[in-house]
């Protein structure tokens, strides 16, 4: 017989892990030199979250300077940080409440409350740094946002996604705990 459904009990660490992938992401962004590149011969210019750094292809040196001198760049770095810092506590509680063989329905919808509070400064983040810098600072040539700024996004996705399914796990306590017979696809007669 075919069971219907997934084994809860086995796929229970699947959003922990998630969780997990989503801060090592959040990690990528905040460390990540490539949140906005521009290159024009002779001209290379590189921004990250923290500074914003010029060459010359004549010049072997960048030039940076910090972006934590403007308002918006301490905006920018202090949302998105703030969000970082509110996932990893997500994921600390996730594991705490996961690893419990009771498994703690009572904190995993305020895990998923936790989520979408870190992703609207995640988002505030992702969308302050791109206006203002275009805005603030002069580049030449096409500017292309990279891989860290997809990372940020990426971070920002997961944590919208992962509060939905942290918010509705707990209406499907009884197939988690194994309260309900499994339903089958099809029964002899």
């Amino acid at each position: 017989m075919v069971q219907y459904g997934l084994d809860y009990t086995r796929c229970r660490w699947i959003l922990p892990l998630l969780l997990g992938l989503a801060v090592i992401f959040g990690l990528i962004a905040l460390a990540g030199k490539g949140w906005l590149e521009s290159e024009t011969l002779p001209y290379q210019h590189q921004a990250s979250l923290w500074e914003s750094c010029t060459k010359f292809d004549n010049d072997p040196n960048w030039k940076c300077i910090s972006l934590m001198d403007y308002a918006w760049g301490r905006a920018a770095a202090a949302t998105f940080l703030i969000g970082f810092i509110i996932l990893v506590i997500c994921f600390a509680l996730a594991i705490i409440a996961f690893a419990i063989d009771t498994l703690l329905f009572s904190y995993i919808r305020g895990i998923g409350g936790l989520l979408f509070v870190a992703a609207v400064f995640s988002i505030m983040a992702v969308i302050i740094y791109p206006v203002m810098f275009t805005k603030e600072i002069d580049m030449e040539g096409v500017n292309m946002f990279s891989w860290a700024y997809g990372f940020a996004w990426t971070t920002t996705i997961m944590e919208i996604g992962l509060g939905f399914f942290f918010c509705c796990l707990p209406n499907y306590e009884d197939e988690i705990r194994g309260n309900i017979k499994p339903r089958y696809f099809y029964t002899s007669p």
